[in-house]
């Protein structure tokens, strides 16, 4: 383990009694938010916005989602269009680095980073659990009405705890609706529907499905704390706005404990348990794994349920597992989202 990410657990253990998150940055729009006025996308402009050369569709279409190599990211999926990927920390600083570490691991692998960083704001990478989640519900519907593709979200810790209420909000189970957020206005919208950009039809936030959902460390005794209250009786059932989610757990953790998630309904729900040894904090602190070969062709091969090798010795320290089937899952709903909206254009256009 690098003296980097020693210096940031051994800071952390300093300031992590009090669990709070940074001041806020400056930006336009900070304190009361504002709501403004923005027009929805004309129909159909997604769809032609969309398109690409025509082989390269077809390439697209022919891959195998339980099955994207290293190359098939590399000449294919990489030029196809990408779900925007949002990914929200834990609550005691400096933890917001190690989602910043998962970024960039995901940008190494081939991942967009216009998909995963914040558009305004400061480009930052990640969002606090102390952010308004209905903002961050709106945000998402933001997303896929102007990208076409239904957005994932990855909270670490309390982030976690976030990202199932975010998933709560889009229930309607906070409000019977929620405004869009504009990311480049930095405010709420004056609408809560979205035009669906795949069928031109008008339709709410509420009730947004996403593609993909995980998180790692997440509930325990961090929803004593009093912004998370309102999931002590939500956390572990999750809601069918989101396809697929995946809970991991760590053997041994005093902070996330090892609660069981199961489905409220149609989503299925993967419970995952990480190998011994694994640190609560430090789990998304990824990025240098995917500057080894070795390491980078294990998590290639890395298959959720397949019997494989230990990771390389290069490896030991790091969440190998964690990052191998955080980006297998993003690999997989990837290539379902890009054949999804372009099945929708050529229908759209009359093409088979």
């Amino acid at each position: 383990m690098n003296t980097e990410l020693c210096s940031l657990i051994a800071l952390a253990a300093v300031v992590g009694g009090c669990a709070t998150d940074p001041a806020p940055p400056e930006y336009a729009g900070a304190g009361a938010i504002a709501v403004v006025a923005a027009a929805a996308p004309a129909k159909g402009s997604i769809l032609r916005s969309a398109a690409v050369d025509g082989a390269l569709e077809d390439r697209i279409l022919a891959l195998d989602p339980n099955h994207v190599s290293e190359a098939d990211v590399a000449s294919t999926l990489s030029k196809a269009p990408a779900p925007h990927i949002m990914l929200i920390h834990g609550g005691i600083y400096p933890v917001h680095l190690m989602m910043e570490s998962t970024g960039k691991f995901l940008v190494k692998m081939g991942y967009p980073e216009a998909r995963i960083r914040d558009p305004g704001r400061d480009r930052r990478w990640s969002y606090s659990p102390y952010e308004d989640s209905a903002h961050l519900a709106g945000l998402l519907a933001w997303y896929y009405e102007h990208e076409g593709v239904r957005p994932m979200m990855i909270g670490h810790s309390q982030g976690g705890i976030q990202a199932v209420k975010v998933l709560y909000e889009l229930a309607g189970k906070f409000s019977d609706s929620v405004r869009v957020y504009d990311p480049y206005k930095d405010g709420e919208l004056d609408r809560t529907t979205i035009v669906d950009p795949l069928n031109g039809a008008q339709r709410p936030v509420v009730g947004l499905e996403l593609c993909y959902a995980s998180t790692i460390g997440a509930g325990g005794m961090t929803l004593l704390l009093p912004n998370q209250w309102s999931m002590m009786d939500k956390m572990y059932a999750i809601p069918d706005t989101v396809e697929d989610y995946t809970g991991f757990v760590l053997d041994f953790d005093p902070i996330g404990w090892r609660g069981t998630f199961s489905s409220a309904g149609k989503a299925t729900v993967r419970n995952v348990e990480l190998p011994l040894g694994y640190n609560h904090l430090t789990t998304p602190y990824v990025s240098p794994l995917a500057d080894d070969k070795a390491i980078r062709d294990w998590i290639a091969a890395y298959v959720p349920g397949q019997a494989l090798s230990n990771p390389p010795g290069e490896a030991a320290g790091y969440a190998t597992v964690w990052a191998a089937d955080v980006w297998y899952s993003i690999k997989k709903h990837w290539t379902l989202e890009a054949q999804r909206l372009i099945r929708a254009r050529r229908t759209a256009i009359g093409q088979s």
